[in-house]
């Protein structure tokens, strides 16, 4: 598969740039992803949720009322997660939702992720590039100028670039990451997608 390849300014430099088809045009699976954005969100989780049972609510472990003779329902203390206040039945409990997967699978659903962007014609490929300094209006221009000003937005880099970082922190909806480090989560989580050449390089070889 080939893209033209543009310059920052929009324009076509009349250069193609080669994607890798077992990378970019494989047959998408569709499970492999679902478990791997399942995983990455599971991941993402605190997991610190905690509501209190009946043994750890402040109250008195007094006996309401005796058990038999009073024509009422048999009750315990005012704990009881039948009264107001009482404690909570089932509750939740801190617990980790993280778990595993082959590398494998990630590999597979990482491919199948860009593979469905590619197909959908939300891949875009521009000059490596760099801004003299961080300017939040610089790397806009660049958005208005490849068409994809407002929509959500992930810019893929070979390497750290402090610059480019800071001028797109601000810009709603748009993440910076480097090749190495892309998931299927950020690849499917946008509607369009740049990446640099020195990143298709790395990513041809995912």
């Amino acid at each position: 598969m080939e893209l033209a390849i543009y310059n920052i300014k929009g324009e076509d430099t009349g250069r193609k740039a080669q994607l890798n088809d077992e990378v970019f045009a494989i047959d998408a699976n569709e499970h492999a992803v679902y478990l791997d954005v399942k995983q990455y969100l599971a991941n993402q989780r605190q997991g610190t949720h905690k509501s209190k049972e009946r043994s750890e609510v402040s109250g008195s472990t007094r006996k309401l009322h005796k058990q038999k003779g009073g024509g009422g329902s048999r009750i315990g203390d005012i704990n009881s997660p039948v009264l107001v206040g009482g404690g909570r039945v089932f509750g939740p409990r801190p617990r980790d939702y993280r778990f595993k997967l082959n590398k494998k699978l990630k590999q597979l659903a990482r491919k199948s992720a860009l593979t469905i962007k590619a197909q959908d014609n939300q891949i875009i490929i521009v000059e490596d590039f760099t801004l003299d300094a961080p300017k939040t209006k610089d790397f806009v221009n660049i958005t208005k100028n490849l068409k994809v000003e407002g929509k959500r937005l992930l810019l893929v880099l070979a390497d750290q670039n402090k610059n480019v970082y800071l001028s797109a922190r601000n810009v709603p909806e748009t993440k910076i990451m480097t090749a190495s480090d892309i998931n299927t989560y950020a690849v499917l989580n946008n509607k369009a997608i740049i990446l640099t050449e020195s990143s298709l390089d790395v990513i041809n070889q995912l």
